[in-house]
């Protein structure tokens, strides 16, 4: 009998905080992974890196083009895009136009690559997970970028959910919508805030895992709030109008 075939998982955003927890979690699962990002994470299997581009299709096509060469016909048994950013500023702010197109490039381009490489590359039956944020289901006028690019990446989920969206049959698209993730850069950003209050890496890197494995998967296009309370975290789906 033929040994088992190794999992496979592609994480974009795959140096950041989350993605590195996420790359070292599911290699203590013996999982094959790729990490997707402009520099290399040394624990991956392979790593794609990005190349800068001020165009959108120059630097999506790269990456699918990257990717494509990589995987052949080989399929993976999930995607997690975890990329992203901060960055606030009102309206009136001097840095809106800068801010926001960060945010847009880190966020949407991101997400939307990520979309694409899954109805490429994901098994049937596999997960894709996009990063949202919970203040993005009201407004943000104190982070309009931020704000802004969160409810696109959200209304992508969605739209992945529907009938003929281009994902593989079985499959399901998911949005974590944290409040704030316990990150050594948010930490050295507000040394004052209740720590207990931010969501742990670790926690969210199991989740994933276990959704992967199919077990307390949320339906395809759930937002999934997370959120803490005394170092405790709860998940659950934000109730649609």
């Amino acid at each position: 009998m033929a040994a088992a075939e190794a999992h496979r998982i592609i994480i974009y955003g795959g140096k950041g905080a989350l993605g590195s927890k996420c790359v070292e979690y599911f290699k203590s699962k013996s999982w094959w992974v790729a990490c997707i990002d402009m520099v290399a994470n040394e624990q991956a299997n392979v790593n794609v890196l990005v190349k800068m581009s001020e165009a959108f299709t120059e630097q999506a096509d790269q990456v699918t083009a990257d990717v494509s060469q990589l995987l052949g016909e080989n399929k993976v048994d999930a995607i997690l895009c975890v990329a992203g950013g901060w960055a606030g500023g009102s309206a009136k702010a001097k840095s809106l136009y800068k801010n926001s197109d960060l945010m847009w490039k880190q966020s949407v381009w991101t997400s939307l690559i990520s979309s694409h490489l899954a109805t490429k590359h994901l098994k049937d039956g596999g997960l894709l997970t996009l990063a949202g944020a919970k203040a993005s289901l009201a407004g943000t006028p104190g982070m309009i970028g931020y704000g802004m690019a969160k409810a696109a990446v959200h209304q992508l989920c969605q739209s992945l959910a529907g009938e003929n969206s281009g994902l593989p049959p079985g499959s399901a698209a998911v949005a974590i919508l944290p409040v704030t993730l316990d990150t050594p850069v948010n930490r050295k950003s507000m040394p004052d805030a209740d720590f207990g209050s931010w969501t742990p890496l670790d926690f969210v890197a199991e989740t994933f895992y276990n959704w992967t494995i199919g077990v307390k998967r949320p339906a395809s296009g759930s937002l999934m709030e997370m959120v803490t309370t005394g170092g405790n975290t709860e998940t659950s789906p934000v109730k649609q109008l």
